[in-house]
C-alpha cells in the first residue's frame, strides 16, 4: 500500500519531465551538431532518471514504514489484550 503525497507525485513527474526534456535537447544537439546541447541533454536525462529512482525508493521506504507501524499496533493490541486477561 503506497501513500504517495502530491509533493512526491510532483517530484516523480519532475523526474519524468527532466528525462523528456533531456531526450529532446540531446536529439536536437545530435541533429544540429551542437555538442554542448547534446551533453546538456544527456545530463538532464540522467538527472531525471536519478530523481525518478529516488522517488521510487522513497515510496518503497514509506510502504515498509507503514507495514511496520501496522505490525507494531497489532503487537501492542495483543499485549494489551493478554494483560487484561491475566
Amino acid at each position: 500500500m503506497s501513500f504517495t503525497t502530491n509533493a512526491a507525485k510532483g517530484s516523480a513527474m519532475s523526474g519524468q519531465s527532466d528525462q523528456v526534456k533531456g531526450h529532446i535537447k540531446e536529439a536536437t544537439g545530435i541533429v544540429t551538431g551542437d555538442k554542448d546541447l547534446e551533453a546538456e541533454g544527456k545530463s538532464d536525462r540522467k538527472i531525471g532518471e536519478a530523481e525518478t529512482q529516488v522517488e521510487h525508493a522513497k515510496d518503497k521506504v514509506d510502504d515498509v514504514v507503514e507495514a511496520v507501524k501496522a505490525k507494531a499496533d497489532e503487537v501492542a493490541d495483543k499485549v494489551t489484550e493478554s494483560l487484561h486477561h491475566e
